[in-house]
């Protein structure tokens, strides 16, 4: 337990077969949507040109202005806010938070790391770069992915420049991180990993409900603002080609809050099972 980051190591060894078939089935699914969007028209899926679809469908293409799913950024925005996109970084972030702390206290097993050299935060901190580095690995592999099929096609080169690519690539791990925050938080304040994953769905899968609804709804437009698919518009950045800095920053101001908190937790719980 002492040279070469051994619990990171740990950590990312133990679920390699699962982190390996995430970044390979996100790659894969974003090339998908990248052939569909070219094979199938935006005008051959919601009819002719110029057609106003309702505020709500913006939800899907992940954008808050005026980006329409009813076009090629906004097709390829809809994949990266797809629920399978969704379901990979859930899953990520859930299993990786629940094994941080809480998994070691449900299984007792965390009083035997203890008894070594290492400390809380050292635990804590290994185990949430490892996270992290998923994270990135995920995104990474969707953006270039992305990346790759709009170099290749004209008539995605045409409307989708690489710069917005990379800018929504960038909002993507600033969700991750959004979603990272409060499930280490919960990880390191709780004795179940159940509890873990259901605030990271509550984060992910709830939000994207909320921020629906309030895209939808004009009464509950205010809602919006507590949904991190208000801040992660991966179709704006696709369509304009800018990192929007102010909703990066909200997505990574939270997950760090999140990872101090944790921090201070673990410091000071109890760690017996």
């Amino acid at each position: 337990m002492t040279g070469g980051f051994p619990l990171l190591r740990l950590a990312l060894h133990r679920r390699r077969r699962m982190i390996i078939a995430l970044a390979v089935g996100i790659a894969a699914f974003e090339a998908l949507i990248v052939v569909i969007t070219t094979t199938v028209t935006p005008d051959q899926i919601f009819g002719a040109s110029g057609r106003k679809l309702p505020d709500a469908f913006k939800a899907f293409s992940g954008s808050n202005g005026d980006v329409s799913i009813a076009s090629y950024p906004g097709l390829l925005g809809a994949g990266l806010t797809h629920p399978f996109w969704i379901a990979m970084q859930l899953t990520a972030v859930g299993s990786l938070a629940a094994a941080a702390v809480a998994a070691d206290v449900e299984a007792g097993t965390i009083e035997l790391l203890m008894v070594r050299p290492v400390s809380r935060a050292r635990l804590l901190a290994e185990r949430t770069a490892a996270l992290v580095l998923v994270s990135l690995l995920l995104n990474t592999a969707a953006t270039l992915s992305v990346s790759i099929g709009v170099a290749l096609l004209p008539d995605l080169s045409a409307a989708v420049p690489q710069s917005g690519v990379y800018a929504a690539g960038l909002l993507g791990f600033g969700f991750a991180l959004c979603l990272t925050g409060p499930a280490l938080a919960v990880s390191a304040a709780g004795r179940s990993r159940t509890r873990v994953m259901g605030v990271t769905i509550a984060v992910g899968a709830v939000g994207f409900a909320v921020n629906f609804v309030a895209m939808a709804w004009s009464k509950a437009a205010p809602l919006r603002f507590v949904s991190p698919f208000h801040y992660y518009t991966p179709g704006d950045a696709l369509a304009h080609g800018t990192v929007p800095w102010g909703q990066f920053g909200v997505l990574a101001g939270v997950g760090a809050a999140g990872i101090l908190l944790a921090f201070g937790l673990v410091a000071r719980r109890d760690l017996a099972p």
